[in-house]
């Protein structure tokens, strides 16, 4: 499973570490991907990281402003949020993908943590 953690309440712009570690499966054999779901909206892609590690890709809401990372000897991937809006509030929820390459869409993933909730006061 994934467990992510990390979660809470942010004042805008300022930051929060998201963590997802993982157990049964080795983070570094696949793609992982970072999805943020807002009350009443569809779940969104966020950030993912290759299973090489060697390749990122962002959402443009999110360019500039979050880093995904991954950690193999922690078995856990991160994703780093830095100048944190209002519109960044959501669940965020990590996810792996077992096909060979890495790609953006929800359904492209094949297992889900339970999701953390980041809150942004203005």
């Amino acid at each position: 499973p994934l467990v992510e953690s990390g979660g809470g309440l942010v004042p805008a712009v300022g930051s929060r570490r998201l963590s997802c570690a993982a157990s049964g499966l080795t983070v570094s054999a696949y793609s992982m991907g970072w999805f943020g779901q807002a009350p009443g909206k569809p779940r969104e892609f966020a950030a993912v990281i290759s299973r090489s590690g060697g390749s990122t890709y962002y959402a443009d809401s999110v360019k500039g402003r979050c880093t995904i990372s991954r950690d193999n000897a922690k078995n856990a991937v991160y994703l780093q949020m830095n100048s944190l809006k209002p519109e960044d509030a959501a669940v965020y929820y990590c996810a792996v993908r077992l096909g060979i390459t890495y790609r953006l869409g929800v359904n492209e993933y094949d297992y889900w943590g339970q999701g953390t909730q980041v809150t942004v006061s203005s």
